[in-house]
């Protein structure tokens, strides 16, 4: 039985994808085939990344998942803003932001435990809410490079929406030669208002 790549996230609605499009048009022409971009419909919040999962230990991650969406409440994510990690100097991950209610991250926090008691690793970097939009290609050049962060200066984003959050899912991702597929497996409602 092959493994699957999975990890915990929470969908963005369309009327906010079709924002980030729409914002980001200008962003993605003016700096090229230096970058690659997420399709807006595979932009997502991860808040577990749990690797390489025995299809076996699907059912134990569903339970959790249940149980851990649960004992939450929904709650409003705000969809705006642009920047680059590391840093806007060595852009090598473009992103929007999200604002980070204290929901959003006990939440997080109770899936990340979560999921080490199931044997899971813990991230060695503290959360940080965004949607990645694209990452700068490894090869680069540094005229690219230069190109970009003197796009990403010039692009101002500003508020694109709120997100109402009331699921969160479990997805299996295909990595493909025209880059990664996603498949929802499971879906667990935050615990009523």
């Amino acid at each position: 039985m092959s493994l699957l790549r999975a990890f915990i996230a929470i969908e963005i609605p369309h009327s906010i994808l079709d924002a980030i499009q729409k914002e980001t048009a200008a962003l993605q022409r003016a700096v090229g085939a230096a970058v690659r971009w997420v399709p807006c419909p595979n932009l997502h919040l991860t808040l577990k990344f749990l690797g390489d999962v025995s299809p076996a230990n699907l059912d134990l991650l569903t339970q959790m998942l249940a149980a851990e969406a649960a004992a939450h409440r929904p709650f409003d994510l705000q969809v705006g803003g642009l920047g680059s990690f590391p840093t806007p100097r060595r852009p090598r991950v473009i992103w929007i932001g999200l604002s980070a209610p204290a929901a959003l991250e006990s939440l997080q926090r109770g899936i990340e435990a979560a999921s080490a008691r199931l044997g899971y690793a813990a991230e060695d970097k503290p959360f940080s809410p965004h949607l990645t939009i694209g990452r700068v290609k490894q090869q680069a050049a540094s005229a690219e490079l230069q190109a970009i962060r003197a796009a990403l200066e010039k692009t101002k984003i500003g508020d694109l929406g709120a997100a109402r959050v009331e699921t969160v899912h479990l997805f299996k991702s295909d990595l493909r030669p025209t880059g990664a597929e996603y498949t929802r497996l499971f879906s667990a409602p935050l615990g009523a208002t």
